[in-house]
């Protein structure tokens, strides 16, 4: 895992449980067509629109957001 992923995974945590990793290397395998270790900075903001878009079916769509924002913000 890179230091990117370990972050984001642990600012997820929060908002997705124990669920985190999982959703989180879905939306990267499938979204962005890579392993969630090799997650770089330029990953980021697709990875944000795929998190507020896919976490709205799961969650609240402010806490979506929210999250979305702080991936941005890494």
């Amino acid at each position: 895992m890179s230091a990117l992923s370990d972050k984001v995974i642990t600012l997820s945590k929060p908002y997705l449980g124990p669920a985190t990793e999982s959703f989180l290397s879905r939306q990267c395998s499938v979204h962005l067509k890579i392993e969630i270790g090799t997650l770089g900075a330029g990953h980021l903001q697709d990875l944000a629109k795929w998190v507020e878009n896919s976490g709205a079916l799961i969650m609240d769509s402010t806490k979506a957001t929210e999250l979305a924002k702080k991936i941005l913000a890494c």
